[in-house]
């Protein structure tokens, strides 16, 4: 069993990542940190390096949480992805950061962060930066 944590370079990431820690402790069980870029997107800002990858699976140690960090690319079905990943890795929990954006905001560009709320296929947890 595992917790699935969600994870952009962003506050929101450093949320999840600190609340998912927490909950994998909790329950006695290790975290896979999962960072999907979107398929042909060139965009350094939401894909992790190897240095943020080292230090994110040194904040699980010092947590005494084992981690694995995984880059799956995505093409529209970021759901799909999380959802095919929490079976591989018989996922407990979700856990996902969240910004605040405004009702136009999720209306034209679509919220993932709402769709995996709404569609994963085991509960998920939610953390605000």
């Amino acid at each position: 069993m595992t917790v699935l944590i969600g994870y952009l370079p962003a506050p929101e990431g450093e949320a999840a990542l600190e609340l998912g820690f927490a909950e994998a402790k909790l329950r006695g069980t290790r975290a896979v940190v999962v960072n999907s870029p979107r398929k042909g997107a060139v965009d350094s800002v939401t894909t992790i390096q190897q240095e943020d990858t080292a230090r994110i699976v040194e904040l699980g140690a010092a947590d005494g949480v084992e981690v694995e960090v995984v880059q799956p690319t995505h093409e529209d079905d970021l759901v799909g992805t999380f959802n095919d990943l929490a079976k591989l890795h018989e996922a407990q929990i979700i856990v996902i950061g969240l910004r605040k954006r405004s009702a136009i905001g999720k209306f034209i560009l679509g919220s993932q962060a709402q769709r995996i709320l709404l569609d994963a296929a085991v509960p998920v947890l939610t953390a605000k930066a």
